[in-house]
């Protein structure tokens, strides 16, 4: 198996690559100890029936540039399959904001052809390429050089298997004439928004009891300032320190290093230095925060008046219309988004792209009266009613 270690390597093989009509693409990484992802190891295959045509690139060898991949990213004339992208994709746009298009991922493309809900890799190779996959190595250290051949053969086969299964699933989706819900899912991948995390906003990520606003103001500055510093510093939030820390500090409010010394969740390197100043200056940030400028919860959905016979109907339709589409109901509806509807309201997923398609047209005719559902033995039938 070939590891290449230099631009002039890597431009080599995606030149080759070009002439293809996709390359399948995997990364190994890791981030236990950074903010952001640090890139290891690249696996590229074209397509074949060994491992030939497949390669492993070193992100860490002295002087190799990834320019060569990224202008192979953006030819339009290859489509780059990934499994389970997001977090890949988050490398290669924090480097360089690229996005590889056209984008094919295979996990999101099997959620579409009945194998589930974020299905993993080695499911799919057992399904579809019929193959044990030995995961053995999945949990190593990716930085450490040199990588043994253990490690190798392991990453190698996350991209040469992915070759069978996107043939498979792309013919399916030809097939059912299911290519456009996978656009419509890669939309969210491909949006920067998804990976750009502003401060301001990270307080909505923080799970807490209190809907108080004189409370999240607090919360939100302590949020704002862990997420600024382990951005600065690119460490993991949680080691700046964790929720259950931050809700602390917003309920006691402390004013001084010896208020932080009493914490019982704070770690102790944040009682002192930057961000002991840090925290002491959030909060008092967050006291005096003007109630005009106080952040409100989201209470859209606290009083709905729920027809509970309507979302009784709803979970059936559900039901029935998920089984015959061979889609996880999951995937189209929460049981909160049904609820809601069932209460008249329209903003919800299940009402929009393909998932209107498979539920949501015929839910608002249920929600309607326009028709009722029937048992007829194991199955729910769609009755229309006379207007």
């Amino acid at each position: 198996m070939k590891t290449i270690t230099t631009t002039e390597e890597l431009a080599a093989f995606c030149t080759k690559a070009a002439a293809y009509d996709y390359v399948t693409v995997d990364t190994e990484f890791l981030r236990e100890r950074t903010y952001y992802s640090k890139l290891c190891l690249i696996q590229l295959a074209s397509p074949g029936d060994d491992d030939s045509t497949a390669v492993l690139v070193d992100p860490l060898a002295e002087g190799l540039s990834l320019a060569p991949l990224y202008a192979l990213f953006q030819d339009q004339t290859v489509v780059k399959v990934f499994h389970a992208a997001r977090q890949d994709l988050e490398i290669f746009f924090v480097d360089q904001q690229v996005f590889p298009a056209p984008l094919f991922d295979t996990q999101v493309a099997a959620m579409v052809c009945g194998f589930g809900e974020q299905v993993g890799y080695e499911t799919l190779v057992r399904k579809i390429v019929k193959k044990p996959l030995d995961k053995t190595s999945r949990f190593t250290d990716w930085s450490r050089r040199p990588l043994s051949d253990a490690q190798k053969t392991y990453a190698l086969a996350d991209v040469t298997h992915l070759r069978d299964i996107y043939e498979f699933l792309a013919k399916k989706l030809e097939k059912t004439g299911r290519a456009h819900w996978v656009a419509e899912e890669l939309g969210v991948l491909t949006n920067p928004a998804t990976y750009v995390i502003e401060p301001r906003e990270a307080w909505r990520r923080v799970k807490t009891r209190t809907a108080s606003a004189k409370f999240l103001a607090i919360v939100r500055e302590l949020a704002a300032f862990r997420e600024t510093y382990a951005q600065g510093n690119n460490v993991p939030r949680n080691r700046v320190f964790k929720d259950d820390a931050l809700v602390e500090l917003a309920t006691n409010k402390p004013k001084t290093p010896e208020d932080l010394s009493r914490s019982r969740l704070l770690l102790r390197e944040a009682r002192r230095g930057d961000i002991a100043q840090g925290i002491l200056q959030a909060v008092q940030a967050g006291v005096n925060c003007p109630a005009s400028d106080m952040p409100a919860p989201d209470r859209s959905r606290e009083k709905l008046q729920v027809n509970p016979a309507l979302a009784d109907l709803l979970r059936v339709l559900l039901k029935a219309k998920t089984e015959s589409a061979s889609v996880a109901a999951k995937l189209i509806a929460s049981s909160a988004d049904l609820d809601a509807m069932a209460a008249g309201l329209r903003d919800v997923p299940a009402l929009n792209g393909w998932r209107l398609e498979v539920f949501g047209n015929d839910a608002l005719r249920l929600c309607a009266g326009e028709i009722a559902l029937a048992a007829k033995g194991a199955d729910v039938q769609i009755i229309p009613l006379p207007a």
